[in-house]
């Protein structure tokens, strides 16, 4: 059960995130029966909620607009956006399979018969394993009925995959601060995003052993991840990190002093830093995990 704290502002948003957390599993669900059965529930959920805890700092009940509605198109929008960006790596995949889809038609009416793999990648001028890989890829990723259309710009299909020096060291950078943010986040958050993402334990595990609901799992998740966002932008990106809906209040001095952490342990372990797999292989294992009282 999600219990806010008693009314102020930060209190109020919390209330708006405790009474609309049912309208994300709501859409959700939704979402789920248009979508592909791989497509992974526990990730659109985060996306959701994290849509959700943005709705609520940053709504405006002057505007007259019922916080459900205006949380509805921002939930909508963040599942949207996450399964397209999941779609995206695989357009340069469809691309080709459209290609291949064309071969296997023209040698179909020419041979009167099904193409083989074998057939359709002399064709092309590709390898079978590359006529294999492209199905297969293109089963496991393809996300159709969502597809965000065929007018791409044609660069793409010359753009190499292989990241440059600059974007490489650019993303060991981002690696770093992401273990710096995720080592100052608050107890409960820390250890929600550990046991999930790190110990990829299930959210009906992490919330028997805190003592708490899914929802409220969720709920965690979806507050860690907009801090470790903003925590990582702070220091990256500062033109992306959203204003406090309530700047100089308590929680905005929080989230400062968050800032502030991630920036002391960065500059304090310059050349030091962990990788992320030795992040990972000094985590707590499961069994040592108990409930943390503030947690609920």
């Amino acid at each position: 059960m999600c219990v806010p704290p008693p009314h102020n502002r930060d209190g109020a948003v919390d209330e708006l995130i405790c009474a609309n957390t049912a309208l994300v599993g709501h859409i959700v669900r939704e979402t789920m029966s248009r979508v592909p059965s791989h497509v992974n529930r526990d990730d659109l959920s985060s996306a959701g909620l994290l849509a959700l805890v943005q709705a609520a700092h940053s709504f405006d009940e002057s505007r007259g607009v019922p916080f459900s509605r205006y949380a509805s198109t921002r939930i909508r929008g963040a599942l949207l956006d996450d399964l397209r960006s999941v779609d995206w790596a695989s357009r340069s995949v469809r691309r080709r399979a459209r290609d291949l889809d064309a071969t296997r038609a023209q040698l179909a009416a020419a041979l009167r018969r099904p193409a083989t793999d074998a057939e359709v990648a002399a064709s092309a001028g590709l390898a079978v394993e590359e006529v294999v890989a492209n199905s297969d890829d293109v089963a496991r990723a393809s996300i159709l009925s969502l597809q965000a259309g065929d007018d791409s710009d044609l660069t793409e299909n010359f753009a190499s995959n292989t990241p440059t020096p600059e974007q490489h060291l650019e993303h060991k950078e981002r690696l770093a601060y992401l273990v710096e943010a995720i080592a100052e986040l608050p107890e409960r958050l820390r250890t929600v995003v550990e046991q999930y993402f790190i110990a990829e334990r299930p959210m009906a595990e992490i919330a028997e052993a805190l003592g708490v609901t899914e929802s409220r799992i969720s709920q965690i998740r979806a507050e860690a991840l907009v801090l470790l966002r903003d925590g990582i932008n702070s220091q990256l990106s500062p033109e992306m990190v959203t204003a406090h809906s309530r700047e100089g209040g308590r929680a905005d001095r929080r989230r400062t002093a968050y800032f502030d952490a991630v920036a002391a342990r960065h500059a304090t372990g310059t050349g030091t830093r962990p990788a992320m797999g030795a992040y990972a292989a000094t985590r707590r294992p499961p069994e040592t995990l108990h409930p943390i009282a503030s947690a609920g």
